[in-house]
């Protein structure tokens, strides 16, 4: 099999790749009008900022403000309210961590990144208003910011809310790996992402697969449509964003997709993937990794999301009627890809 490589765009292509954007564009809806009320608020900033002469009642503030987090953050995060982990208990575990050197460098630092939102806030709001336009009967977000020393990035509670650790998007030369050196999620094509740039991308990640749930299955085939769903709805949210933030890949690997869409598809056919079940074989498939096992080194990891998606895009033209609900709902891999009748570009 013959694979392509990719090489830097010429003036052709870049050309091409503006005339495909902007006839793109055409089809995005003005959003323009939906009022999306959004604030960011700043967990850790207020946390800090605890008089520590005065802990115990500063923290009663602190649960005042922030009552459904500030539970979350103490109680399963930091677990300070365990006396097995905190035995001196809560006030003095919180008091502990505020001050501590590293703890406060940490901080330093997230202040210097992120002295204020109001970008972040600005691509809040447009992925808001578009996710409003196409689920008007869902609640926009709020959102929370915190720093947990590197235990959780983000996640969403109370149904309604996301929480935003800020110390997982301090840019890709922060030097997580020094910090916790042997946990893989620190590998350096993740922390690549550890950035401004997707800090909103993966906020809109989370309630996509909100949205759309578990797959259905365990084949490949069910995976690979599964995270294809993800990835349409990513592009509806934030249609103006580049498929490389969408794909958390580099540009290079985008159109090294691309350029091997034929190639792919036939080495999964050829391979028996798509109905294999078998996650030794698949993982690095459609889960986060390096590159593609049977695929040339410059090939990214999760190659088969990539034609999921592909497969999604054409089953949603083929099936105009179709709205972001009924491809939710619809949770048969096979019946959407013998409805997208879907053959990869040569």
């Amino acid at each position: 099999m013959s694979w392509k490589k990719a090489y830097p765009i010429l003036l052709l292509g870049l050309i091409y790749f503006s005339s495909c954007q902007n006839e793109k564009r055409k089809n995005i809806p003005d959003v323009s009008e939906i009022q999306v009320d959004i604030n960011i608020r700043r967990f850790e900033k207020d946390l800090f900022a605890c008089d520590t002469n005065q802990m115990e009642s500063a923290l009663a503030d602190i649960e005042a403000k922030y009552p459904d987090f500030s539970r979350i953050f103490f109680e399963r995060i930091l677990r300070s309210k365990d006396s097995i982990i905190a035995p001196q208990g809560h006030t003095a575990f919180l008091k502990g961590f505020v001050q501590f050197p590293s703890v406060r460098k940490l901080h330093d630092t997230v202040l210097v990144v992120y002295p204020d939102m109001d970008d972040i806030l600005k691509e809040y709001r447009q992925a808001f208003q578009f996710y409003q336009y196409y689920f008007p009967d869902k609640v926009v977000p709020s959102i929370t910011t915190y720093l947990s020393e590197y235990t959780i990035g983000q996640f969403i509670y109370k149904d309604d809310a996301i929480a935003v650790g800020l110390d997982f998007f301090l840019g890709e030369d922060y030097p997580y790996h020094l910090y916790i050196p042997q946990n893989p999620n620190f590998s350096a094509y993740l922390t690549r992402t550890f950035n401004k740039e997707h800090l909103v991308e993966k906020s809109m990640r989370l309630i996509a697969d909100d949205l759309i749930g578990d797959p259905k299955g365990n084949r490949l085939l069910d995976y690979m449509v599964h995270y294809g769903k993800r990835l349409y709805l990513l592009d509806q949210f934030m249609p103006f964003a580049p498929d490389s933030i969408r794909l958390e890949m580099t540009a290079t690997q985008v159109e090294w997709l691309n350029n091997n869409e034929m190639e792919m598809w036939a080495y999964f056919l050829k391979e028996n993937l798509l109905y294999n079940s078998d996650w030794v074989d698949i993982r690095k498939l459609v889960e986060y990794s390096p590159s593609s096992p049977g695929m040339p080194p410059e090939a990214p990891g999760r190659t088969a999301n990539w034609i999921g998606w592909q497969i999604v895009k054409s089953y949603m033209r083929r099936n105009p009627a179709n709205t972001l609900d009924d491809l939710i709902l619809e949770k048969d891999a096979q019946a959407i890809l013998d409805a997208s009748k879907y053959k990869p570009r040569r």
